[in-house]
């Protein structure tokens, strides 16, 4: 069976305190899967993304309403891949079923084990690498979420479990809760990050520092927005352009922003690469950060997505400097 590629450009980075190691750019399906890939295109851009070296594969159940799972877990059978070969990930707490008491907008304990069972048959495989709570819950006492996704830890369902948007004085709550009782800690946080963005470097740095605590990063080109794109308005092949994400559009079409991502083009000149490699380059020099999670709709966007990381290495202390001028 063929794997995904070990790429000598790539680095791998141990996610959050754990000894499990991830690519510091990864590839995510939000928005793309089902509404513009279909399982064809989808197998393009995740063989793209592993021929670069990405071993770290996100998804949640609540995007395309399960199909983006369905569509992912179709992906790796047509590639081949062996399960041992790369990381894969979900969340859980948005659900499928809207509107039904229990099954959507909770941490509950009949919701998580019923939506890792859902999931695991959406992939078609035994168990994911990082099961994520997908927002915190106020309804569900704390107690409640830790001792179930412990559980599923237990179970072999999941290899660990992660947090996304939660507060640090959430994530903090949790991991005292495990520790009091002996149960698994959740290792890794998942929030937006990105030039305009900056809510791990200050909000985590502390609990970095002082658990490990590691963080996946979602919306490095904040939605497309710091490729520069959105410069003469929303294009027609966008994100922001598709039915249900006019909330989108709205903030890609704000002036002061745009003014904003446009001080990064000359920097970006300079670099001789593109602003969207910029931004992702930029990203993975944050210690807080463990992976950056990537997404496209072409393999073109793929291949220059993870191009990104020949930039690393030329973004010097001053041009880091230069860049964070530049969106201040």
């Amino acid at each position: 069976m063929s794997a995904p590629a070990v790429n000598e450009n790539m680095e791998y980075r141990r996610l959050g305190a754990t000894g499990l190691k991830v690519s510091v750019l990864s590839f995510g399906s939000w928005v793309t899967f089902d509404t513009q890939l279909d399982d064809g295109l989808a197998v393009e851009c995740m063989a793209a993304a592993g021929d670069a070296g990405c071993n770290f594969f996100d998804n949640a159940e609540a995007y395309a309403g399960g199909a983006s799972e369905e569509i992912m877990g179709r992906a790796f059978a047509r590639l081949g891949w062996p399960r041992w070969s790369y990381v894969l990930t979900t969340k859980a707490y948005w659900g499928i079923h809207r509107g039904v008491p229990n099954m959507h907008l909770t941490l509950n304990r009949k919701y998580l084990l019923q939506s890792i069972e859902g999931s695991l048959e959406r992939f078609g495989t035994d168990f994911v690498d990082v099961f994520y709570c997908h927002r915190a819950d106020p309804e569900t006492p704390m107690e409640e979420v830790v001792f179930t996704m412990s559980e599923i830890v237990s179970s072999g369902k999941a290899n660990y479990w992660g947090t996304s948007e939660w507060t640090v004085d959430q994530v903090r709550e949790a991991m005292a809760i495990a520790e009091k009782y002996g149960l698994h800690k959740p290792v890794t946080e998942q929030s937006q990050y990105n030039l305009l963005e900056r809510r791990i470097d200050t909000e985590f740095a502390g609990l970095v520092e002082e658990t490990g605590y590691g963080n996946t990063i979602w919306s490095p080109l904040a939605s497309g927005l710091l490729t520069g794109k959105y410069r003469d308005g929303v294009p027609d092949d966008s994100r922001a352009a598709l039915d249900g994400y006019g909330w989108l559009a709205e903030r890609m079409s704000d002036a002061a922003t745009i003014a904003k991502v446009e001080n990064l083009r000359p920097i970006a000149e300079r670099l001789d690469c593109s602003m969207a490699q910029l931004a992702l380059a930029w990203c993975t020099l944050s210690p807080n950060v463990s992976t950056v999670i990537t997404g496209a709709s072409r393999v073109e966007q793929v291949v220059a997505n993870f191009e990104s990381l020949d930039v690393i290495a030329r973004i010097t202390p001053e041009v880091k400097a230069d860049i964070e001028a530049a969106v201040a």
